[in-house]
């Protein structure tokens, strides 16, 4: 892991635990769930480094309903 991926992926769970987001990471790819404040449970898998960032960077943009 190149030193520029490691410091996105601090960020990830960083921003990740701001969001109240639980992050989960297997054979390089990544999982998302949020249960705070959500009718039924938000839930990602599968997602890419990018993937994941951008998914959660909509989700602090539209605030927290996600959507």
């Amino acid at each position: 892991m190149s030193l520029e991926e490691a410091d996105r992926e601090s960020a990830l769970y960083a921003l990740a635990t701001r969001l109240q987001f639980r992050v989960t990471k297997d054979a390089g790819r990544f999982s998302l769930v949020r249960t705070a404040d959500v009718a039924r449970p938000v839930r990602e898998s599968n997602l890419t480094l990018t993937e994941a960032e951008k998914l959660l960077e909509t989700w602090k943009l539209r605030g927290p309903h996600g959507g």
